[in-house]
């Protein structure tokens, strides 16, 4: 796609209570600097979803002083899951529940609204993407990485020559899912963990919020009966856990040693898949004091076995901005179609 000089692109991150957007000139400097964000009205149904999306673009647009005109692609992400071209799950996703969006085509729906190019991928991707970028720069064409972004549930971003691997279905890293060996990881007497997906073993099943509800906290308390958390509903105490994290409590790091444990274990496997120059964690876990953030990396690096050759050059960090990466990436995306 050739496109003037003065063009730009937009990035719109589509979440389950907030849509953000964020411009990218041609030049790749982001026009805006912080995050601007409306409610994503994603229960209402895919129009409303798409309206959103509108709105949050031109809330971006206004705060940038950028006509719409100017626009000569949007990027678009969403959680998963969905296919590579955006049509979303024939079973539905956890934030597309409602019948109307089941098989639904959200980047074609956003792409016929606006008449424009819209380019998809999903918010691990995107956000993958963003961190690869920002930490490579101008080598990022001629690098790769391999992102864990834990959350709700664990996302996955697989990037080689700067590009996201999507695979034939869409379904490229979805690294939550992959099973790891748990042995020495798991204490003695603890249950093997199970995911929602309804697999056991698999990263997603520690490495997530949705892991220390289901799994890690019931097990913990156990050990901790007299802890602060075991007075607390489970989902208020899973919320609560980092910040005693933070704090050095005991149980809690016992509980975060694990996670990286069971990371470290996905990039070794990575390691020995596509050996990739970087490798990235984000979410919650790590948008946290930086004592605890680096503890956390760097147990996960301790965890993770590299071959000596391997060493000297793997790098690893966090994903930067970690609520405006999925729209940065989402735009990175979109700019990567204009001019050729």
């Amino acid at each position: 796609m050739n496109a003037p000089a003065d063009a730009v692109v937009v990035g719109i991150d589509n979440g389950g209570t907030k849509t953000n957007a964020t411009v990218l000139a041609a030049d790749g400097i982001f026009l805006i600097d912080r995050m601007h964000e409306v409610p994503s009205r994603v229960t209402e149904g895919p129009e409303a979803a798409i309206e959103a999306m509108v709105e949050a673009m031109d809330v971006a647009l206004e705060a940038a002083r950028i006509g719409v005109g100017r626009v000569a692609a949007v990027g678009l992400d969403t959680p998963g899951p969905a296919s590579a071209d955006g049509v979303i799950s024939s079973k539905g996703a956890t934030n597309f529940a409602q019948p109307a969006w089941r098989g639904y085509d959200i980047r074609g729906g956003l792409e016929a609204r606006i008449g424009l190019p819209v380019v998809y991928n999903n918010d691990a991707n995107a956000a993958a993407l963003y961190a690869h970028h920002l930490h490579f720069g101008e080598r990022s064409a001629g690098t790769s990485s391999v992102a864990a972004i834990v959350g709700t549930g664990l996302g996955g971003g697989v990037i080689e020559a700067g590009q996201v691997i999507r695979g034939a279905s869409g379904q490229a890293a979805e690294l939550g899912h992959v099973r790891v060996v748990m042995a020495g990881i798991l204490a003695g007497d603890q249950p093997m963990p199970t995911c929602a997906c309804g697999l056991s073993g698999d990263v997603e099943s520690v490495a997530s919020l949705t892991g220390i509800v289901r799994n890690l906290l019931p097990y913990w308390l156990t050990k901790y009966p007299q802890h602060p958390l075991a007075s607390l509903p489970l989902a208020d105490a899973a919320k609560a856990v980092r910040s005693h994290g933070e704090a050095g409590d005991e149980m809690a790091r016992n509980l975060f040693e694990q996670q990286a444990a069971v990371l470290g274990r996905l990039f070794t496997i990575a390691a020995n898949f596509t050996d990739p120059d970087a490798y990235f964690v984000g979410g919650g876990v790590v948008e946290a004091a930086p004592d605890f953030r680096d503890w956390f990396l760097e147990r996960v690096r301790a965890h993770t076995t590299l071959r000596s050759e391997q060493e000297a050059v793997a790098e690893f960090a966090i994903v930067p901005d970690r609520d405006m990466a999925g729209a940065r990436g989402s735009a990175l995306a979109a700019l990567a179609t204009l001019g050729g």
